[in-house]
Formats: C-alpha cells, sequence, structure tokens
C-alpha cells in the first residue's frame, strides 16, 4: 500500500479538517498496515474514551504515550474541531490510503454511512453504533450498562461501609442518547442493587469538551451532600475529577467515579498521608482500545469484513478498576461477585431507559433518553 505524505495536503484542508499531525509518512514494508484514529474536538488527550481508543493503537504497534517511534508512519490521528469537519478528515483518510480508518465514537456514524459506502475498498471501525450493516464496516459496541453496574454497586458499597447516611449520588452526562443511556441506567441499577430508594441525580452538558460546566455542577451537587458523581461525558468528565479534587483536599469526603479509563491518576492530589490520593474511587472500564486491536488484527489476518462485535463482561470488555486503595478488599470482593453474577445471568442489568423504568423502585424522572 503507497500512503501520500501528509505534508503535502494544502495548508487550507489541514486548518479545515484540525490534523494534529504534520508528518510525513514512510513506504510500508511488505505485510506492515496502517491505521488512523479520527476523533472529535477532545482528541487524544482527553484522558477518556479517545485515549482509550488511542491507546489502542499503542498497543498493537507496540509503542507507548512516551515513545512512538513509527507514530505518523504506521498510525496516525485527526482530529476535528467540530462535525462540520467529519466527512472531511473522513475523505483525507481514505485519501492517505490507510488500512483501517478508526472513527470514535456515535457522532460519527453519519460521515461514516456517507464515506465508506463511496469506498467499498477501505477498512472501517465505527465505535459505539450497530446496525449500519456496509460490508467494509466494523462496529464496535459495549455493554456500557454492565461496567456501570459495577461502579455503581462500588460507590454505594463504599457510603455503606463508611457509614454515610442517607447518601446521595449523581450522574453527568455528554450528548444524551442511547449510548450514554446505557452509563446512566447502568450506574443507578449498581446503586439501587445496593441501596434501594437511593437518590440519584442527573445532569447533562451536551458536550464532549466543557468541563467547566460538569465542574460547576459538580461543585453544586457536592456541597449539597452528594457522596459520589459519576461521569460519562468525555473530555467535560475531568472537570468533575477536578471539583472532587479540590472537595477532597479541602477535606470532604467525596468522590468522583472514572470512566472508559482508569482515571485514578487523573485525580491525584497531594497529601500529607502516605500512599497515593486520589479523589477517583473507581473507574468504568470500557476497553476501546481492545477493539482497535481486534479491527487492527483482522486486517492483518486478512479477516476483515463488516459485523457487529459486542465487547460485554464475559468477553472482558467493560470493568471496574480498582488501582484506588481507598476502595476496600471487601468492597471488590463484593462487587467482584455481582460481576460473576452478570457473566452467569443471574444479575440482568438493563440497558435501556424503557426497559429499567419497568424495575421496582427505578426512578422514573431521569433525563436520559434511548435513541
Amino acid at each position: 500500500m503507497k500512503m501520500v505524505f501528509i505534508a503535502l495536503v494544502a495548508a487550507s484542508v489541514l486548518m479545515m479538517t484540525g490534523c494534529r499531525e504534520n508528518v510525513p509518512a514512510r513506504q510500508l514494508a511488505e505485510g506492515e498496515i496502517a491505521a488512523i484514529l479520527l476523533t472529535d474536538g477532545s482528541g487524544i488527550d482527553d484522558r477518556s474514551f479517545n485515549a482509550a481508543a488511542w491507546q489502542g493503537l499503542l498497543n498493537f504497534y507496540g509503542e507507548t504515550w512516551g515513545y512512538t517511534p513509527t507514530h505518523a508512519s504506521l498510525f496516525n490521528f485527526m482530529t476535528a474541531e467540530d462535525e462540520l469537519a467529519f466527512i472531511p478528515n473522513m475523505r483525507l483518510a481514505v485519501d492517505e490510503g490507510f488500512d483501517l480508518i478508526i472513527a470514535a465514537g456515535f457522532t460519527w456514524e453519519d460521515a461514516v454511512r456517507q464515506v465508506a459506502g463511496l469506498y467499498p475498498d477501505r477498512n472501517f471501525l465505527l465505535v459505539d453504533v450497530d446496525g449500519l450493516g456496509l460490508p467494509n464496516v466494523m462496529e464496535a459496541v459495549f455493554a456500557e450498562h454492565e461496567g456501570s453496574f459495577l461502579v455503581g454497586a462500588a460507590a454505594a458499597l463504599t457510603a455503606v461501609e463508611e457509614g454515610i447516611e442517607n447518601p446521595r449520588f449523581g450522574f453527568i452526562g455528554g450528548i444524551a442518547g442511547t449510548v450514554i443511556t446505557r452509563f446512566h441506567v447502568g450506574f443507578a441499577q449498581g446503586v439501587l442493587s445496593v441501596i434501594p430508594g437511593a437518590d440519584i441525580l442527573d445532569f447533562y452538558v451536551n458536550s464532549w469538551d466543557e468541563p467547566a460546566l460538569a465542574r460547576t455542577q459538580a461543585f453544586n451537587w457536592f456541597n449539597d451532600g452528594v457522596f459520589a458523581i459519576f461521569s460519562a461525558a468525555g473530555a467535560s468528565g475531568n472537570g468533575t475529577i477536578v471539583e472532587a479534587v479540590a472537595q477532597r483536599q479541602a477535606g470532604r469526603n467525596v468522590w468522583a467515579i472514572g470512566v472508559d479509563y482508569d482515571q485514578f491518576h487523573v485525580g491525584l492530589y497531594p497529601s500529607h498521608t502516605e500512599g497515593p490520593n486520589s479523589a477517583v474511587l473507581t473507574s468504568m472500564l470500557k476497553r476501546v482500545e481492545e477493539s482497535v486491536v481486534y479491527a487492527l488484527a483482522a486486517v492483518a489476518e486478512g479477516d476483515f469484513y463488516g459485523r457487529t462485535i459486542v465487547f460485554d463482561l464475559p468477553m472482558d470488555g467493560v470493568g471496574f478498576s480498582t488501582t484506588n486503595p481507598a476502595l476496600s478488599p471487601a468492597v471488590i470482593e463484593q462487587v467482584e461477585a455481582k460481576r460473576q453474577a452478570i457473566i452467569a445471568g443471574d444479575i440482568v442489568v438493563a440497558p435501556t431507559l424503557a426497559e429499567a423504568m419497568l424495575l421496582p423502585g427505578f426512578p422514573q424522572d431521569l433525563m436520559a433518553i434511548d435513541g
């Protein structure tokens, strides 16, 4: 496969597409494949969803965040500053001749539908969308409701363990839709599995890249007695973690729950006590990196074709992090028991708002939407 040098693309096109790297690509050796990750405006530095997708590329090519010798020759990324740049970015990726074009997130669905249909000889991975049905598009979807159930249970179990009276919990979403609803209702079900009737608040930022809005909401909730907040909002959710850090440094017993990536290190703050201190109690692990590696392996093995792959608990596609020592062994043991029960089918987590609302005691006024 011959790749065209990105450096030769006109500067005006680069400005329009928001490409953040401009390094000439080299010719590929026999058997090598090249891939590009297309992200929204929050880029690969969002420390969440996009970062997980980028980690998949690093894992496949055997590189790290601090060491990427084949970056731009074998793999690269482009950041679209807004949705108007989605299709131009995707067309540029097609023109560059990449073997796999990875579209990170459901907001890319329309762009993939339009562009992939015009280029049947190009391979596309679309994360968080299924049902497109194109022969050259692999669709990766995740059982976010299962992983979110686990972190909801972990937060509630921690509140019980700490003797918090009538603990309240919050959920901050990015842009409402089917995927974020799975996070939302799964988290609520996890909390309620431990504390039936618990008060669960919710708020939507309506953006993936507005951390200040999430932080303001977190500030209000924490100061109103909310114990833990789970954010599924891309880079916006980092605002929740920033506020949780500030609150804990001020001596308040509150927690942020991370998402997609293990965000323990995002929540680190200095302390006079021994050991690590993080305001992120646990994170819902959505292993987007595994879907990227899966698709790249399919391309490398000549087995790439359009299909939907579901990354659920049995596939280890979702989970919860145990990095923070503040998450006690007793709580981890109980959450792990729930994880095994979900895998065995003894616990069934509703993935949609409509199904969740049929459960006894489930809130009837959440801001989530199906579809």
